[in-house]
């Protein structure tokens, strides 16, 4: 088969030498896991083709040596190719039943075109491990009986005990484990092999599930529902309800972008939607971010959805497995999980509902480097049904999606109950009073409030973006910094584990007594993490309990749930964390919520610095005032002028969008043009900026051929540069940043650049199309 270019240097599968197979009259494309952007065909031996298929994996020799591997079909044809290779031939099926359908495979088509990596990259991707590995299923021996039309004649004589299996499971009246048989009929498995030999049953092997990944067994989310209660719904939610209903009776590629402040019940809207599409016959997927899959979410979903499926990265391979299964076979009406969900393989797929769509974590930085909701609008589009988007602060890209009739924009003003949004004071740093001593994290004023919440009998949440304890140490003598033996980051102190820590590749080492650099006992632990201030609160607010809850407390199951449990029942005053605490939770005896620092990650190199530290804030003031109490929040700043943090202390998204967006126009960041970046790595230094050299020539050539009549290309490239973090778990880093107001143009670019630029050994390079991560 002609091929068209390759992103990466590829080994011929075709041998011109080789013997002349037996004509085929079937033939089948197939993709690999390779950087490939086309795919091989090969010849289907005719005992194979009523097994070859769409969407199912076969086996098939590839490369010089022919080494047997594993990919995808992708499409059967009988129409030979006009190539003049000799085709090799598949060497068998591995699947009895298509594991990728129709809808699914035009989905990951579209993905490997528009993300720019291999079909069979986004294939395997798509794909848990536990459903290509078979996970959670054994193949068994079953036994029937013969009709009694193909009985042998005359009957054969039959023993005791062989006449009691064969009435046992002619009595079941289904077919039967040939273990399961004997014990059934308590005689020994050479009982049953008798029958068969005499030609009385019939015996054959099936896949089944395991009990590891059998229907009912489930693993942190055997959580029970909340009991069934009618709710009345409020002015907003009727008003938006109103809308929701009329597309999700008509149907179709309708997608809408749900604004509601924290606490105006989106959750209910997405329900009343999710139980009227489940009783037309249909199926719902619901995307939320992983760290709010917390037990209160799985919760209510679970007491008003029926059959439902949760994944999270707790369950294992077979339990994965197994609820890939059991979607694919209807068995499951709402699948409700991380990013990987949207690929559920559905029947009869009637909504997609995705919660926080602002969220970054819907963003996969491997490959295939998508974005979850952009995924799932496209998927909603191609299979023609209705898309929910719910956020209290979406992310400028929908907004803008909004603002230009592409998203239908439904507004929840208001909180449930008339309740207010809490108030938010900023506390200037500049300015607080500074205590003789030791100095503390948290100030006078906030120290202030949370004694008067304690007194009060409230509840607090700290949020304290960073984790560790101490987040910067260097040498007083010398200046030098403890950094990381792989990455160019400083270390972090983590004084529950001894130990000094990269947070990035995980490298450990002990804390240093004397400075390496110049031998000197002069070594500081600054800076503050969530351990650090857990310390503080401690020894502040003696008799009160503190829990802390980042990805160092919280990386076993079930502690998520066991420590939201403790502090919804009062057992817990005060809970520190993450951003992990900003987003889900709902406990109405929290009166105050207090940010330590709100500038963390303002100033990092990322335009969209703001927009996140708009996103966190607003989203942590929001845990406040849920209940009849009310609530307010004290924001610490050193920058309280700085738009986001002023807007966020006014819940004033709209206007904080506004000017966002005109800045983003004026330097033509997305939302105005579409933007693509490349990394370039090595672990050696001149290598890793040599091949940088190379791509910024392909870049000039193929930004030639994009030029318009007064040669001037409609794509504007930045770099090559080192990164803001220029080494990284031992490689060396260079990128370029590429924007384009068109996507066809900037991918034109882009495709005719990896085909000039073919990386040398030793030296990698990664597309990431919209990227979020800057460093």
């Amino acid at each position: 088969m002609s091929a068209p270019h390759t992103l990466f240097e590829v080994e011929d599968d075709r041998d011109r030498d080789a013997p002349k197979p037996t004509p085929a009259t079937l033939f089948a494309d197939i993709v690999f896991d390779r950087p490939l952007d086309h795919a091989y065909t090969y010849a289907v031996p005719d005992h194979l083709v009523t097994k070859i298929g769409v969407g199912k994996r076969v086996e098939v020799p590839f490369g010089k040596g022919g080494k047997g591997t594993a990919g995808f079909c992708v499409r059967v044809t009988d129409v030979a190719p006009t190539s003049g290779y000799e085709l090799k031939t598949v060497t068998r099926v591995l699947d009895d039943d298509a594991i990728v359908d129709d809808h699914v495979m035009k989905l990951t088509r579209w993905m490997a075109d528009y993300y720019l990596c291999g079909w069979g990259q986004v294939l395997h991707a798509v794909v848990p491990a536990g459903v290509r590995d078979n996970a959670g299923t054994r193949v068994a021996s079953f036994v029937e009986p013969i009709p009694k039309e193909k009985l042998p004649n005359p009957l054969p004589t039959v023993t005791p005990q062989q006449k009691a299996a064969l009435d046992k499971l002619k009595k079941e009246n289904r077919p039967l484990e040939v273990l399961q048989l004997a014990r059934l009929a308590k005689c020994t498995t050479g009982v049953v092999a008798g029958l068969i030999k005499k030609g009385l049953v019939r015996k054959f092997a099936e896949r089944i599930e395991t009990p590891a990944a059998a229907p009912g067994h489930e693993s942190e989310d055997d959580t029970p529902g909340e009991p069934l209660k009618e709710i009345a719904l409020n002015a907003d939610q009727l008003r938006v309800w109103g809308q929701l209903k009329g597309a999700l009776e008509t149907g179709g590629y309708h997608p809408f972008l749900l604004h509601g402040v924290t606490g105006s019940g989106k959750t209910e809207v997405y329900l009343r939607a999710i139980e009227e599409v489940v009783k037309q016959g249909k199926e719902v997927i619901v995307l939320v971010p992983e760290i709010s899959l917390t037990p209160q979410t799985i919760s209510r979903f679970k007491g008003r959805c029926g059959n439902l499926a949760v994944l999270h990265s707790h369950l294992t391979d077979a339990e994965r497995g197994g609820y890939w299964r059991r979607v694919a076979t209807g068995h499951i009406q709402v699948v409700v999980g991380a990013r990987s969900a949207v690929f559920a393989p559905t029947r009869k797929l009637g909504l997609i509902v995705i919660d926080e769509e602002h969220e970054n974590s819907f963003k996969q930085e491997s490959t295939p480097r998508y974005h979850a909701r952009d995924v799932a609008v496209m998927r909603a589009r191609l299979e023609g049904i209705p898309i929910l988007m719910g956020s209290a602060t979406p992310s400028l890209e929908s907004w803008a999606n909004a603002e230009r009739g592409n998203y239908t924009i439904l507004r929840m003003p208001n909180r449930v109950e008339s309740r207010p949004l809490p108030t938010v004071k900023l506390i200037d740093l500049r300015h607080e009073p500074k205590l003789p001593g030791k100095h503390y994290a948290i100030g006078p004023t906030l120290e202030g409030a949370m004694r008067q919440t304690l007194k009060d009998k409230g509840q607090i949440i700290l949020l304290l973006n960073r984790r560790g304890f101490s987040t910067h140490v260097h040498c007083e003598a010398c200046g030098h910094v403890a950094q990381c033996a792989h990455c160019d980051l400083a270390m972090t102190f983590h004084r529950t584990k001894n130990s000094l820590m990269c947070h990035y590749c995980g490298f450990e080492t002990a804390p240093f007594q004397k400075c390496p650099a110049c031998a000197q006992p002069s070594m500081r632990y600054q800076g503050l993490g969530t351990e650090k201030l857990q310390v503080e609160i401690e020894e502040k607010f003696p008799g009160n309990v503190c829990q802390r809850m980042d990805s160092d407390t919280m990386s076993k199951p079930g502690s998520h749930q066991r420590v939201l449990d403790a502090f919804r029942d009062g057992l817990i005053q005060i809970l520190v964390g993450t951003q992990m605490i900003a987003k889900g939770l709902d406990f109405p005896n929290v009166t105050l919520v207090g940010v330590v620092n709100a500038d963390v990650g303002l100033h990092l190199p990322d335009f969209r610095s703001a927009e996140r530290t708009f996103q966190l804030l607003a989203q942590v003031a929001g845990r406040a005032g849920r209940g009849e109490r009310g609530g307010h929040v004290l924001v610490q700043t050193f920058t309280p002028d700085h738009p986001c943090i002023t807007l966020a202390s006014h819940h004033n998204y709209a206007e904080f969008a506004k000017l966002e967006l005109v800045h983003r126009k004026l330097h033509k960041y997305p939302p105005f043009e579409r933007m693509a970046r490349l990394i370039v790595r090595s672990e050696k230094e001149d290598a890793a900026s040599a091949f940088a050299d190379v791509l910024a020539t392909a870049f000039k050539e193929a930004m030639k051929r994009s030029a318009n009549a007064q040669g001037q290309s409609p794509v504007r490239l930045l770099g090559p540069a080192e990164c803001p973090v220029f080494r990284l778990n031992n490689f060396y880093r260079f990128h370029f940043q590429v924007q384009s107001d068109s996507s066809a143009v900037l991918h034109e670019v882009l495709r005719n650049v990896l085909a000039l630029a073919k990386p040398p050994s030793g030296v990698e390079f990664q597309v990431d199309i919209d990227p979020y991560s800057m460093l």
